[in-house]
């Protein structure tokens, strides 16, 4: 039976086909899910133990990246494959350090766009749009990145557990390039991924109940992840896990399974790349 539809769900979301984005909010306690996420998210769980500390590390690394690149001077931001609105999100980072930072979300779930655009309903200098981020040139003459965006000066582009839903099909690395090109010199990647090179028959497991959802995932090994960041040069400390990326806290370094589930770094662009 469909669980009943409220007024903030889209029309064209069906509820019970359960959803990467609201999974994702779930396990990091938020309440923007569906009865089919929590299902999916509960197996999930079962599937690989520390879901929910694996969540948590991914989302601490988003907000250390943040505040590493505003330090290195950015002051803008494309954060592709955003997510559901949860607290902590990258224009609060921003903006808390510097108010006249910009960000632009792009997500293709339609509850977490029509979430984040009723919470930036006030914030001129932060905006979401739905698109899929394996179509950048969409996203390039989309009004709202006309607006918020200038290729001709550095930015902080965020990939932050999103390129594990893109098979190799489409080439994640052949997209991941078409929006280096874009990027002024200077400017940050920031990426991190679920990798299969630890707990092997936990993340199989987890891959089968994925399938389930619209957004089956695709762990990929140590050197495919650093493969991602070809025309950028990796800043300390490289790839490593999420709890391993500049911890400032003992929190930081998270605890029990799963600390070594994704992989995470950050890269630069240097001219003439």
């Amino acid at each position: 039976m469909s669980e009943q539809r409220t007024s903030w769900v889209p029309e064209s979301v069906d509820v019970d086909v359960p959803s990467a984005a609201r999974i994702y909010d779930y396990l990091l306690g938020g309440g923007h899910n569906f009865a089919a996420d929590r299902e999916i998210a509960r197996k999930f769980e079962e599937a690989l133990p520390g879901s929910r500390e694996i969540a948590r590390l991914n989302r601490a690394f988003l907000r250390r990246a943040v505040l590493f690149m505003v330090d290195a001077g950015i002051r803008q931001f494309l954060d592709l494959g955003s997510g559901v609105p949860t607290v902590g999100n990258v224009h609060e980072i921003a903006q808390q350090a510097d108010p006249r930072a910009r960000v632009l979300y792009v997500d293709n779930e339609p509850v977490a766009v029509a979430h984040s655009q009723l919470m930036l309903a006030d914030n001129d200098r932060a905006a979401a749009i739905e698109a899929d981020l394996g179509e950048p040139e969409a996203i390039f003459r989309s009004p709202e990145t006309e607006r918020l965006i200038d290729f001709t000066e550095p930015l902080g582009l965020l990939m932050v557990g999103v390129l594990h839903f893109v098979p190799d099909s489409r080439d994640p690395g052949a997209i991941l390039a078409r929006y280096r090109e874009r990027l002024a010199a200077g400017s940050y990647l920031a990426v991190s991924h679920f990798t299969a090179d630890t707990r092997p028959a936990e993340m199989a497991a987890m891959v089968e109940v994925m399938k389930r959802s619209k957004d089956p995932i695709y762990p990929r090994s140590r050197a495919e992840f650093t493969a991602l960041f070809d025309g950028f040069e990796l800043v300390e400390p490289g790839v490593v896990s999420t709890a391993q990326w500049r911890p400032t806290s003992h929190g930081d370094l998270g605890h029990g399974p799963g600390r070594e589930q994704i992989y995470a770094g950050v890269g630069r662009k240097v001219a003439g790349i």
